[in-house]
């Protein structure tokens, strides 16, 4: 029989990581149902969920870490890495396809040097495909850091985009 190596230990949380896992606990680890509000509680307050809070999530809620893992990649709103300074979502759904939604998404990735479903190697700007934004009728659409756009083509979104600001791009020279 051979001893298995122990599993790495996890990045140790920074006070901050420290301080939001304590109050979510602290709010919902006696409520039934607790861990759904608890993630909540981690996103909004750090913007996404570190993994390094699994171990503790777990023993909280008598989970094991692979139940809280499967639940936090189970919701897409959960996020396990540090998002982007500026998310552009861009709706994918028919009608917006119908509207121009394929030649805005390349003209994005063309723009922002990222790929859809990416994050830039900057970390400035990550690019999100969108199932419905509700602007059917006015599609394209998108949401920029939070804020809904319709009727958008290549002249629109390069203002938009250009309106943001973010860092110049490296050349790889």
């Amino acid at each position: 029989m051979t001893a298995s190596a122990p599993s790495p230990s996890p990045t140790p949380l920074s006070p901050a990581e420290t301080q939001a896992l304590d109050q979510a606990l602290a709010h919902w680890q006696a409520e039934p149902g607790g861990l759904l509000p608890a993630l909540h509680v981690l996103q909004d307050e750090l913007g996404f969920i570190p993994p390094a809070t699994l171990p503790a999530l777990a023993q909280a809620f008598g989970l094991s870490r692979a139940e809280v893992h499967g639940v936090i990649t189970y919701y897409h709103h959960f996020r396990q890495t540090p998002p982007a300074h500026h998310c552009l979502g861009l709706c994918q759904a028919e009608a917006c396809q119908a509207r121009g939604a394929r030649a805005l998404t390349q003209q994005a990735q063309d723009l922002l040097q990222c790929t859809l479903g990416h994050t830039r190697s900057d970390h400035h700007w990550q690019l999100e495909a969108v199932s419905c934004l509700g602007l059917c009728a006015s599609g394209p659409a998108l949401m920029l850091d939070g804020t809904l756009h319709a009727q958008v083509d290549a002249q629109r979104l390069q203002a938009l985009l250009a309106a943001v600001p973010t860092p110049p791009m490296e050349s790889s020279s």
